[in-house]
């Protein structure tokens, strides 16, 4: 997500090893646990990548809420990014629903 990114660099200095650092990994985290799982063989190993990219999502969803209750994250920031964590998360389901039905 480069909205993460764009939002998180107006985070203070004193949190670029903390929140800032966990917002960004946790949204690059899903994207490239996907990409690592498209390159394995077979879809349980992609249903395995992809579960833990649903992690990274949840993941990402706290983080956004704690930032946001820190008043680190503007609330219309905030509006903005948890629908969109929602709706990754829902694809990711639907993937997964997807991948462990065909087995």
């Amino acid at each position: 997500m480069l909205a993460v990114y764009r939002v998180t660099a107006s985070f203070p200095p004193d949190e670029r090893y903390g929140l800032t650092t966990q917002l960004r990994r946790a949204s690059a985290s899903i994207a490239a646990n996907l990409a690592e799982g498209c390159g394995r063989n077979g879809d349980a190993e992609l249903a395995r990548f992809c579960s833990i990219a649903m992690g990274s999502a949840r993941e990402l969803d706290y983080h956004l809420l704690l930032a946001r209750d820190l008043k680190l994250l503007k609330a219309t920031d905030y509006a903005e990014l948890a629908p969109h964590t929602t709706e990754v998360k829902r694809m990711l389901t639907g993937l997964l629903q997807k991948l462990t039905a065909d087995r």
